[in-house]
């Protein structure tokens, strides 16, 4: 006995005796078998796979969930019918086959070719799942709204004045930029061809009306969106890591109206005052190339703005930014709230938010067009 209590390795022995029988000695841990469980797990196959016998593990020192479940595949996932074994170890056994057994995928002939259809319905059920989530936060946003007009008291101020600093007046530099920059690539690729036709004037038309009615407002909602918006849904995923959304609720306090209502409003109020600036600063772009390429004075430039440019096309653009912003703000807060404890949803959230933002703008737009195309120059 003294020599097998220094085994320090497991063995398996098979017994040639009246009954085969199959012998596990030593300890049967992860440390001890090391890199020699494949061929542990050989030995085990070969003798499970020699008929029934008695399984002898009784002489087993110790036994963890490696070694157990190295034993339990070589049985074929079933205590054998003859087994002598220690009641300590006999319950790790005992835990294994009360699991439930893994079950392999079913691989149906012909999915190779159904396989886009099923990824198109997972895709579409996505979206229903989406548009049904957004839809009830912007019924709670409403609710929460009607709560702050019958008490302005309960409007969150302070928030709304942060988001409107932060979204909106520290936006200005880059979609101003960005304006101006556009307007003057629009006017100058425009210069050239207006110019071979002897129509340099109608600069301004395609300038002033592309830029008010359309380029403005897709461009700097679409910077608010990859923006601002952006900065939203990871401001709410981070208060998700860190509990403090479930701490306003425990508190009492309704998470809308607190966190999504200030940014909403906010955004609705900050696109159309983003979307004048940008335009205007696309105006002022293409005022200089039409100076500089053209021979067009600052002040026949305005005069001809004036007379071309309806007002119903900038009140078109503004118009519909509104709604470009309560969209931003909707799919910005709405995937911020569905940010998992965990950092990597934190960032796929915030992807998922810019995309969806983008794409829910162009859409937007587009219906828009179609919609107001009788109105204005459109």
């Amino acid at each position: 006995m003294s020599e097998l209590t220094a085994t320090h390795h497991p063995i398996v022995e098979r017994v040639a005796d009246d009954r085969a029988a199959v012998r596990l000695r030593g300890p049967w841990t992860l440390r001890a078998i090391g890199r020699n469980g494949p061929r542990l797990e050989r030995e085990l196959r070969r003798c499970a796979e020699d008929g029934p016998a008695v399984w002898d593990l009784s002489e087993v020192e110790s036994i963890d969930s490696a070694g157990a479940i190295l034993v339990w595949r070589a049985w074929g996932r079933e205590l054998p019918r003859d087994l002598a074994i220690r009641p300590e170890h006999r319950t790790r056994f005992d835990r294994l086959g009360e699991a439930p057994p893994s079950r392999p995928a079913q691989r149906q002939e012909g999915s190779v070719f159904l396989r886009p259809v099923e990824q198109a319905g997972r895709r579409a059920l996505d979206v229903l799942h989406h548009s049904r989530q957004l839809a009830t936060l912007l019924g709670q946003i409403v609710l929460d709204l009607a709560s702050v007009v019958a008490r302005p008291s309960r409007a969150p101020w302070r928030e709304l004045s942060a988001t409107l600093y932060r979204a909106g007046a520290r936006a200005l530099g880059i979609t101003g930029l960005v304006g101006f920059l556009v307007g003057l690539i629009l006017a100058y690729l425009s210069a050239g061809q207006l110019r071979s036709f002897g129509a340099e004037e109608l600069i301004v038309n395609l300038v002033g009306i592309g830029i008010f009615r359309e380029l403005g407002p897709l461009l700097g909602c679409m910077l608010l969106a990859g923006r601002s918006g952006s900065a939203m849904t990871a401001e709410l995923g981070a208060m998700r890591l860190t509990q403090e959304i479930d701490a306003l609720t425990v508190l009492g306090i309704s998470p809308t109206l607190r966190l999504v209502l200030p940014k909403v409003l906010a955004l609705a109020v900050i696109a159309p005052l983003v979307t004048l600036w940008t335009s205007s600063m696309g105006m002022l772009g293409g005022m200089l190339v039409a100076r500089f390429e053209l021979g067009m004075t600052t002040r026949e430039f305005a005069s001809r703005l004036r007379d071309v440019l309806p007002l119903a096309d900038v009140l078109v653009g503004t118009g519909k930014s509104v709604a470009f912003g309560v969209a931003i703000g909707l799919v910005a807060c709405h995937y911020g709230l569905r940010v998992k404890p965990d950092t990597k949803s934190l960032g796929d959230e915030t992807t998922a938010s810019v995309v969806v933002g983008l794409t829910a703008v162009i859409a937007l737009d587009a219906m828009f067009a179609v919609a107001l195309q009788g109105v204005g120059s459109g």
